[in-house]
């Protein structure tokens, strides 16, 4: 493979030569410009693999140097070099389109992981399959759909902090893997997190580890989630639920582009993309004083919001199809089961505030009470439900998700403990597969408890 070519822009002489001696080590190709000016005639000339420029130029700003990159040159990646502590022109460069940023003063070891990345883009690798969703995948030929697919490969060419909202069961972790697989971390670790599932004395372990001594009980050194995903992507799902003081750590830890473990005298540098998620409203947290705006800003530069199912009910045969397809595989059966028009019709005019996972689960249900395979609207035992009033929004939506996550957790809670936790026989009193109640046990986050 030819060498990667590089432009560098910056009106200080230094840290040109900086950066040139730092990338020509790493065998690259790099051509420099003092300005926007001479950057604009390089560009004309030939093509490169990478762009990184300085904030601030004699002549112009380097976010609209960005701009014109990715209205130009599309495949050309732009890092930005920032002042120090300048979060806020840093947030902004990444709405621009910038890939990353790196701070003055330059940290060379960074500034080397960002460029290894950023070239990663130009390698021709088939992504990372994505594991087998339980919920039929990212399916849907409706116009929000393919807006969120289309969405979603221009994400994954970028290294900005993404937030992804949407009521529950709609998807939001299965979006977040396929930003991660189908960027340039796609063969590094993607870490999953629940932030409302671990205990909050135990949560600056968890996220940035501990040496051995540091506290009672850290019997061993441990590695934190953080260093877990080094080089991947982090994906922080309920965020909201991180209590304030995590919060501010958090927020540390996303600017300073370090963790410290507890006990360590030093930072350790880390290298990981941050996704987060969450079902309820952030905006309206931040104004409540239950979370930080400033960490709100840096974690949602880019907003995406998974639809749920019943704005796009059209997709339901489809997305059934799928999940029955998928449910004939794993029970071994002969024939994929036939949704009739009958229980077509009832599932599309259903609201389903559980909305794909819910559509699972009640396909599922119907599986087992049909016969030879035919699933009618009957089978379906549909519960009557109203859908959440339009102005209320997600957030309704999002409430009435919960409402139900809370009943169903608390009556898998109470069948466990009946049984002694035998799970077999709580998924018998429950009356529900074992394979469904491994997963709703899992969704639910009462494997952490």
């Amino acid at each position: 493979m030819n060498k990667a070519r590089v432009l560098i822009v910056d009106d200080e002489a230094d840290i040109r030569e900086l950066v040139e001696i730092a990338l020509s080590r790493m065998g690259l190709k790099t051509t420099s410009a003092a300005n926007l000016t001479e950057a604009r005639q390089h560009l004309r000339q030939q093509a490169f693999d990478l762009c990184i420029t300085d904030m601030r130029l004699p002549d112009g700003s380097g976010i609209s140097l960005v701009r014109e990159i990715q209205d130009q040159f599309p495949q050309t990646p732009v890092a930005v070099i920032t002042a120090f502590g300048n979060a806020e022109a840093a947030v902004d460069s990444l709405k621009a389109g910038a890939f990353d940023f790196v701070s003055k003063p330059v940290d060379v070891a960074i500034l080397r992981k960002l460029v290894d990345t950023a070239l990663k883009l130009r390698q021709p690798t088939e992504p990372e399959p994505v594991a087998e969703d339980p919920a039929g995948g990212l399916l849907g030929e409706h116009e929000s759909v393919k807006r969120l697919r289309a969405l979603i490969e221009r994400l994954a060419r970028s290294q900005a902090p993404v937030h992804i909202s949407g009521e529950s069961g709609t998807g939001k972790e299965l979006v977040a893997r396929l930003i991660h697989a189908r960027g340039p971390r796609a063969h590094e670790p993607f870490v999953p997190v629940n932030c409302g599932a671990i205990p909050t004395e135990l949560m600056e372990s968890e996220f940035f580890g501990h040496l051995k001594g540091s506290f009672t009980g850290a019997h061993r050194d441990k590695v934190g989630l953080f260093q877990a995903a080094e080089g991947g992507t982090l994906f922080l799902d309920e965020v909201a639920e991180l209590p304030l003081h995590m919060q501010v750590k958090l927020l540390r830890a996303l600017q300073e582009r370090t963790v410290r473990p507890v006990g360590a005298e030093s930072e350790t540098p880390v290298n990981v993309r941050i996704i987060s998620a969450t079902h309820r409203d952030l905006a309206a947290a931040v104004e409540q004083g239950t979370f930080r705006q400033d960490l709100y800003y840096r974690l949602n530069v880019i907003e995406v919001r998974t639809p749920a199912l019943r704005e796009h009910p059209t997709d339901i045969p489809l997305i059934a199809g799928h999940i029955l397809s998928a449910m004939a595989g794993r029970l071994l059966l002969d024939d994929t089961p036939v949704l009739h028009d009958d229980a077509l019709d009832a599932l599309q005019g259903y609201v389903f505030p559980g909305n794909v996972r819910e559509l699972e689960n009640i396909l599922e249900r119907a599986l087992t009470l049909c016969d030879n395979g035919q699933i009618h609207a009957d089978d379906l035992q549909l519960r009557p439900c109203s859908a959440p009033h339009a102005s209320a929004g997600q957030t309704g939506g999002a409430a009435l998700g919960q409402q139900i996550e809370d009943i169903e957790r608390e009556a898998i809670r109470e069948a466990l403990v009946k049984t002694r936790y035998n799970k077999t026989k709580a998924a018998e009193l429950l009356g529900m597969s074992f394979r469904s109640l491994r997963y709703r046990i899992k969704k639910l986050g009462l494997d952490q408890e």
